[in-house]
């Protein structure tokens, strides 16, 4: 099997091209312009497609294209939810290149949503619960959903459509939660400041999440709308402890510095029936 990853460079990127490489799967490492670092374990990729997605050629379309499935997690403008340039310009770039894509006869499509498409709807929230997204990410990637579904009425693909969730690990965004923490812990702050710890969230370590998208996007099925969460709600309090513990550290947690998201519900995470369904299928047709 071979698999193309658009966003191969980013977080969840990395760690869902290692994954596809533990398992032998040939892998286009699928790149903007702008991105051309390097990569972990580079060496072990197939080949590598550096491309602007505004203008790709018909080459490295086809290339893509020739591949048994795409995982697409390319996205710019981030962490900034807020930000108009979701829906001004990633949005009709986004859907463009995949629209081309799927024109040349891309087979199977696996695309990273966001648990921010259901809004501030709280508690455990299902595949059916109907999306509600307050913040242009949110809006923005459940447009571009809707498009793709209604693209599938004239050209024939699979679609697999995951609702990320929260993740951590090693590589991620200086911002993040996890990252400031491990500065702060390295520096021997004493204090870490945060909010009041007690929101309820749905974390997946990185390679976890990576190990589920890839059985996703493998599976080549028509699939809509997945969440890939753990189904477990965890307070942000007790997670970031959890961290504390995990490296011995004395740091003291400043409870209450920073105010509570305005665009996130105090208690939310997903129901994972459908994707262990899913996930046990797979297993025992191996």
């Amino acid at each position: 099997m071979k698999v193309a990853v658009t966003g191969a460079s980013g977080f969840i990127g990395q760690y869902v091209c290692q994954e596809l490489v533990r398992r032998g799967i040939e892998v286009v490492s699928v790149r903007r312009m702008s991105s051309m670092g390097s990569m972990i374990n580079a060496k072990q990729l197939t080949s590598e497609l550096f491309i602007d997605y505004t203008m790709p050629t018909a080459e490295q379309l086809d290339e893509i294209v020739a591949c048994d499935a795409l995982i697409h997690l390319a996205w710019g403008g981030l962490p900034n939810y807020s930000s108009c340039h979701h829906f001004e310009v990633e949005l009709p770039q986004q859907y463009q290149f995949l629209k081309q894509l799927i024109e040349r006869g891309l087979s199977s499509l696996f695309v990273a949503g966001t648990c921010f498409e259901y809004g501030m709807q709280s508690g455990c929230l299902s595949e059916e619960v109907s999306a509600q997204p307050i913040n242009p990410y949110g809006f923005a990637k459940y447009t571009l959903y809707q498009q793709l579904s209604y693209l599938q009425q004239a050209h024939s693909f699979n679609m697999q459509w995951g609702r990320l969730f929260y993740t951590y690990g090693e590589g991620q965004a200086p911002s993040s939660l996890y990252a400031l923490l491990q500065k702060a812990i390295a520096q021997g702050d004493e204090f870490f400041p945060m909010s009041g710890g007690e929101q309820l969230r749905d974390f997946l370590p990185v390679d976890e999440m990576a190990r589920i998208i890839v059985q996703i996007a493998i599976s080549r099925q028509n699939l809509g709308v997945m969440n890939v969460c753990s189904g477990q709600p965890t307070s942000v309090r007790r997670l970031v402890e959890k961290w504390i513990k995990e490296q011995h550290a004395s740091i003291q947690l400043n409870l209450g510095h920073y105010p509570y998201s305005s665009f996130e519900p105090m208690a939310f995470w997903g129901c994972t029936t459908k994707l262990y369904n899913l996930l046990h299928r797979m297993e025992y047709d191996q």
